[in-house]
Parts: structure tokens; C-alpha cells; sequence
């Protein structure tokens, strides 16, 4: 068994909710998969040949208000942002997800349910080296006043994060946050959120049909409109961090470097990565294969440069 190996899910989960923006019921089924097969939905509710969707930063469509994938059939799931987030923290790079509708359930608007579930079957480690994609190069994207960058980082993902909300209530935060040495429970256990000004729109254009104060926060004012209030003095930010890493684990592998960004989102990110694996010496996909130890005894993986 390789000390830094690809890992799946022990068991099969199944979990049941409700769509965020189209408001149907939906079951989950998680189920474990062989090395190199990498995260796939599969819809089961179209025919086979149409059913199978990657879940790849390529397969992106209108990242808008969520992340939803598509394939060459037109057949979509949305909303994985949040599951997606879970694999990534939780080290699982080979799964097969399946889904009877055509978005991922929002649960109570976190991550929670997802992590809590795959914590309560556990993680298989499986017999091949776990790949990361290595940050050669610095790459940016503004779109007037937002932006996003990604830099080298070696074997760690840093999200530095600002939010610039002209609520009273939200107004601008930041957080960096680091995954080697950082507590996740707070990034998975915070809430989607949006301001109350702002729901007769986002119903205008057919989304948040699922959406209630069970499954977000809602924001009027300087007053949070949710009887139970934040779990989290930052929580606005932390979901902002965890929307993005659900968004970032659509590298196909699990990716270090450090990123940087103002008032970011699902499209700024999808168009970072695009940007990003459109040119080779920005990146190198690369083996965790060799333990060594850095003059402190601590055991750090020695990456080895692979083929993509």
C-alpha cells in the first residue's frame, strides 16, 4: 500500500433531501469506486448512455448561484459545490455518486450532513498513489472589481477569502484558512446564505423553489431573519470557502497552491481553473508517493512528477 494512497468510501450512503432551486425530492446514493476513476455522477434517472457525467471543471455550465455539470447529452446535476467541498476535505478521490434527479439535495444549507455521513462510514485506502496537481506558476483573473488568484504553495491548500457585502450586517470580512493545520468542521458546518432583497429576483429566474430558513441564512437589514441566528461569528465567509474548495476539488485532482480572492464565486473560479490548465507550465500532476522527513522529523510526501 502506497503511505499516501488514493482513498474511496468504506460503504454505501444514502441520503434524501430537497433541491435548493428546483424544490424536488432527491435520493443520494455514495458508493465506492476503483483507483483512477476519479469523482462521477450518474443520473438514474435517464438511460444509461446518457447518465454519466464527470465531475470536472470542463463540464461546468452557467455557474451561476451554484455549480452545475453537464455532459455531451445535455443531462446536468447541479448544486454539488457542497459534496464536492467533502471529498475534497476528507480525502476521497475515487467515488461514484447517484442521484435520481438533477440536483444534489441541500440538506440544512452546510456541508454537515455529507461529511457526517462519509465520517460515519469511513475511508478505504486504496493500492495506488494519490495524485495532486503542483502550482508552477501564478495565474489571475479579474473581472472589474473581483478577483481570484492561485500561486505555488508546496504540499498544502491555502483559500484567503474576502467577502464586500453593502449589508450593515455582512459588510466586508476575510479569512484565511489553511487545510493542513486547519479545524474543517466550522468551513463544513456553515450555511449558504443571500439577502432578503434579493429573493424576489433570484425566483424570477426559476431558482430557490427548495430554498427556506431551513436550508439557509436569510439577511435583511442588519437583522439575520433565522430564529437559531449564525453558528458562526464568520460564517458568512467560511460557506464563501467552502463553495470555493467544493469548486476547486473540479480539478480532477486534489490541488495545492494558495489562493487569493475578493468577492470570488462559482463562475470567477471556474474561469481561474480554465485559465489555468490551459497552459502546461502553469501545473504539474504529480505523485504523493515517498515519505521523507524536513529537519524538524516531521513526515512530509516527496512528490513525483507523473504524466496526465
Amino acid at each position: 500500500m502506497h503511505p499516501f494512497s488514493q482513498k474511496t468510501i468504506k460503504e454505501e450512503i444514502q441520503l434524501e433531501g430537497v433541491g435548493l432551486h428546483n424544490g424536488k425530492e432527491v435520493k443520494l446514493t455514495l458508493k465506492p469506486s476503483d483507483i483512477n476513476s476519479g469523482i462521477i455522477f450518474k443520473r438514474t434517472d435517464v438511460e444509461d448512455l446518457k447518465s454519466i457525467i464527470e465531475a470536472n471543471y470542463k463540464n461546468v455550465s452557467s455557474p451561476i448561484l451554484c455549480t452545475k455539470i453537464k455532459n455531451s447529452y445535455d443531462v446536468s446535476v447541479s448544486t454539488i459545490e457542497h459534496l464536492m467541498a467533502v471529498f475534497y476535505g476528507e480525502g476521497i478521490d475515487n467515488v461514484l455518486v447517484e442521484i435520481d434527479a438533477s440536483e444534489v439535495p441541500i440538506m440544512d444549507g452546510s456541508s454537515f450532513d455529507f461529511a457526517e455521513a462519509i465520517r460515519s462510514v469511513g475511508t478505504q485506502d486504496q493500492n495506488a498513489p494519490k495524485k495532486i496537481i503542483k502550482v508552477l506558476k501564478k495565474v489571475s483573473v479579474t473581472d472589474g472589481p473581483k478577483h481570484i488568484s492561485i500561486e505555488p504553495l508546496d504540499n498544502d491548500l491555502i483559500i484567503d477569502f474576502e467577502i464586500v457585502y453593502k449589508n450593515p450586517l455582512i459588510r466586508t470580512r476575510r479569512k484565511e484558512f489553511k487545510f493542513s493545520s486547519g479545524d474543517l468542521t466550522p468551513i463544513y458546518n456553515s450555511k449558504t446564505f443571500c439577502l432578503y432583497e434579493d429573493i424576489d429576483n433570484i425566483k424570477s429566474l426559476g431558482l430557490a423553489k427548495g430554498g427556506s430558513l431551513e436550508n439557509a441564512i436569510v439577511v435583511s437589514g442588519s437583522r439575520i431573519l433565522n430564529n437559531d441566528g449564525l453558528r458562526y461569528r464568520d460564517e458568512f465567509v467560511n460557506h464563501k470557502i467552502l463553495d470555493c474548495l467544493g469548486d476547486l476539488m473540479l480539478s480532477g485532482n486534489r490541488i495545492f497552491g494558495h489562493i487569493k480572492t475578493s468577492q470570488g464565486g462559482h463562475q470567477l473560479t471556474n474561469t481561474l481553473l480554465k485559465k489555468f490548465f490551459s497552459d502546461k507550465s502553469n501545473w504539474e500532476l504529480q505523485n504523493f508517493d515517498v515519505k521523507q522527513k524536513d529537519e524538524k522529523g516531521n513526515i512530509t510526501p516527496n512528490p513525483i512528477a507523473v504524466s496526465a
